[in-house]
């Protein structure tokens, strides 16, 4: 059973001539006669009373009918509900981002993105870098910003962009170290420091350049929280090595390191050069990509 057949069967029902429905929809006469003639064969029996004088449904043409319509409705609204999806009219889009996201700015690309596709869904997810890359490959969102320095890319993913960041680090305006123009990673021996814990990317990198200069740092505080970590510098609780664009409080100075300077790498991932998601792939040219 065919569209195609269902919608000549509804044009003769309406108009109880083969040779006015075969104009409705602009075929010949044969061509629908044939097609209503395979539609029977697929259910089994007459839809349709031929005489010389007129056509007319038969109980089982009748019983047709409004499925039949239903159906072509249905299909038509299938027709436009894909329409809309890739013409970014409507649709969802999920996205995964670490914490500490600095080369991306994020909320400036989802509002353009939303300005330009408003019937487009968006879900952000933040999480640690391990539980992004498992929803990626599990299809749980569409696209990823990850640090790539202490977990490398799983099989079935690919990367689409990838931005290097300097790290620096931060003290309060108060502290002895304030006033340097930079800083020897020897010189933070003995030290107190606030330590960044949400999803270990960036405090793994943070503790192998320290490990690599056989430094061991005195942690006062852990947090999860990168703004908390930022105002406990500030307060001259200790500290903290990040990214330098994350460096920016009234309170607090940033130093770079002397060469060679630690750095991070951060990636958008996605499982596929080109998101099959069109809202997804839509939006890789708000993220820059």
């Amino acid at each position: 059973m065919e569209l195609r057949q269902l919608e000549y069967f509804i044009a003769v029902a309406t108009h109880g001539s083969f040779t006015r429905a075969a104009r409705e929809v602009h075929t010949v006469q044969s061509t629908l006669s044939s097609a209503i003639n395979r539609l029977e064969q697929d259910v089994g029996t007459a839809l349709f009373e031929r005489t010389t004088r007129r056509v007319a449904l038969t109980v089982a043409g009748q019983a047709l009918l409004p499925l039949a319509i239903r159906m072509i409705g249905d299909a038509h609204a299938a027709r436009g509900a894909v329409a809309a999806v890739m013409g970014h009219r409507k649709g969802q889009v999920n996205i995964g981002t670490i914490q500490a996201l600095t080369w991306i700015d994020l909320p400036a690309a989802l509002g353009r993105f939303h300005t330009d596709h408003p019937g487009v869904s968006i879900t952000v997810r933040e999480a640690p870098v391990d539980e992004l890359t498992d929803s990626l490959l599990a299809g749980d969102i569409d696209l990823a910003v990850v640090a790539r320095d202490h977990y490398p890319k799983p099989m079935g993913l690919v990367t689409l962009s990838s931005h290097d960041e300097e790290l620096v680090v931060v003290v309060s305006k108060h502290h002895p170290l304030a006033d340097r123009n930079e800083v020897a990673i020897a010189e933070l021996a003995g030290v107190p420091f606030v330590n960044f814990e949400a999803g270990a990317g960036l405090e793994a990198v943070v503790s192998r350049y320290c490990a690599n200069a056989r430094i061991e740092r005195t942690i006062v505080v852990h947090t999860a929280q990168l703004q908390l970590l930022i105002e406990l510098v500030a307060r001259g609780l200790g500290a903290a090595i990040i990214p330098a664009s994350l460096a920016q409080h009234p309170e607090i100075a940033s130093i770079p390191f002397v060469a060679p300077r630690p750095h991070r790498t951060v990636a958008l991932l996605a499982r596929e050069q080109q998101p099959s998601n069109p809202a997804a792939a839509a939006l890789l040219q708000y993220l820059g990509v």
